[in-house]
């Protein structure tokens, strides 16, 4: 007889550290916002608090130490071949600090996320928050895009902005900014999951309509 029980898509969460970003999606899984599963969360440090999280959620942890490799391009194969068994419907990166190289990329193209702590295609890379600050910038935010081989550089998705004070600095606009990600990180993957968000190595497409350069403009409700 038939369970009658709905398999969902998986997603297989990659981290570095804590899982913030894991940790909400996890919470919209839990609530029913997120129509996913994550099926698995590995991480290239064996001492990432995130591991803890996802076993204590009785979710399935790997840990594929980049420092066991002699090459990145071997590391990138081992990880692709661990992450392909997990079989995800997406890749999701939640603090994963590790670039990624095309013996990675070309497993997932097209499903494979990751969010970023600036309003891309402003400040790729590390220092995000106070780089915006000694620019004068109005605003800081967070930018999910689908992961390319350039370093921040994938079509963003959707982006969240944060007001940013005279008399701010980084570690204040920073978690800020970390709230607003655990808002729109589970977000994109919900379009993603459910066919609203298509994406083929070309321009994301929401709803069948192309997303603006700088993707959706989120807005707290």
């Amino acid at each position: 007889m038939a369970s009658g029980r709905t398999l969902l898509p998986r997603l297989t969460v990659l981290i570095s550290g804590r899982g913030s970003n894991m940790e909400a999606l996890l919470s919209a899984c839990n609530s029913g916002a997120l129509s996913a599963e994550i099926g698995c969360v590995i991480s290239n440090r064996a001492d990432a608090g995130g591991l803890k999280t996802a076993r204590d959620h009785d979710i399935e942890t790997a840990v594929v130490p980049h420092t066991e490799f002699p090459t990145r391009d071997d590391f990138d194969r081992a990880l692709a071949a661990r992450v392909l068994q997990s079989d995800p419907e997406l890749v999701v990166l939640a603090g994963f600090m590790r670039i990624l190289g095309v013996s990675f990329l070309d497993h997932f193209d097209g499903r494979l996320m990751n969010i970023h702590p600036s309003l891309l295609p402003k400040y790729p890379g590390l220092n995000t928050h106070q780089r915006a600050i000694d620019n004068g910038d109005r605003h800081g935010g967070a930018t999910v895009h689908y992961t390319t081989g350039e370093l921040d550089g994938g079509p963003p998705i959707i982006q969240a902005r944060e007001p940013i004070g005279p008399d701010d600095n980084a570690d204040a606009l920073a978690a800020r900014v970390l709230r607003l990600e655990h808002s729109i990180y589970p977000l994109a993957v919900q379009w993603h999951v459910t066919g609203r968000l298509d994406y083929n190595g070309g321009e994301p497409l929401l709803d069948g309509e192309p997303l603006p350069e700088t993707g959706y403009l989120w807005q707290s409700q």
